[in-house]
């Protein structure tokens, strides 16, 4: 058994449950991007914070990172959608288009999908040979390990969802005129490439899981669940991370920080 066959998909919530818990999250979040960049404590500044999604076709990656954002200034969140490669980027290693838009200290950055495609899809689609795949993890873990050492937070989400659950949320795209232009040929071919995507995935989590760059694996069958699952996690991980580093956080009820 591994970590993803692990996960418990059935778990649910009520929109109004979960609702209620994304904005109290969505509070705490605003007050912890407001402490790490500065503007609550004027002697004081926290470290760039990476959050990294990632997750099957469908599986909501979008909506979450619209929740996560919706409560913080724009000025102070950055969302960065990752792609293939383009010609210029292949010329390079892999990790280098990825330079210029990580976050320098107090600054955040969202990816949309991140290096891991590396592993993932360049796996899956055989563009890559295993021993470029077993290079290419050991090299994102120095890569992780050294933006930790240079003053950045990791948290990295991957988003699991039944093969059912999303053949049903292809066909709800496919016959709803405002979500069809989402669903694109290539999602239906990398539906069939399942197998290898999820074999991919094991040695993915496995590889490049470490201590402070862990992998939260969320079981995101419920979106309602999903969504409170990833920003009550992303806020005791990036609290961890700064406690960890000596900085001060308030409290969730600290009224001197909640305005």
């Amino acid at each position: 058994m591994t970590r993803v066959d692990d996960l418990d998909l059935t778990q649910r919530l009520t929109k109004d449950a979960s609702d209620k818990r994304v904005r109290r999250a969505q509070r705490r979040l605003t007050q912890l991007r407001l402490l790490t960049a500065g503007l609550l404590r004027p002697d004081v500044t926290g470290p760039g914070l990476v959050v990294v999604f990632e997750g099957f076709d469908s599986a909501g990656k979008g909506g979450a990172i619209r929740r996560l954002t919706a409560s913080l200034d724009p000025r102070q969140v950055r969302v960065v959608p990752i792609g293939a490669p383009t010609e210029e980027e292949l010329r390079h290693h892999f990790l280098w288009r990825f330079q210029e838009v990580l976050p320098g200290v107090s600054e955040m950055t969202v990816f949309d999908r991140s290096w891991y495609g590396r592993l993932l899809v360049e796996r899956a689609e055989a563009l890559i040979d295993e021993e470029t795949v077993k290079r290419s993890a050991l090299e994102i873990v120095e890569f992780e390990n050294m933006l930790l050492n240079a003053d950045v937070t990791i948290v990295k989400f991957w988003l699991h969802i039944s093969d059912e659950e999303q053949l049903r949320r292809f066909n709800d795209r496919m016959n709803n005129p405002l979500k069809h232009w989402k669903l694109t040929p290539d999602d239906w071919r990398n539906r069939e490439k399942r197998d290898e995507y999820l074999k991919a995935l094991d040695f993915m989590v496995d590889s490049t899981d470490h201590r402070h760059a862990h992998w939260d694996l969320i079981a995101a069958e419920d979106k309602h669940f999903a969504r409170v699952a990833i920003l009550e996690t992303l806020i005791d991980r990036w609290v961890h991370d700064l406690e960890r580093r000596g900085l001060e956080v308030p409290t969730a009820n600290d009224r001197d920080y909640l305005g």
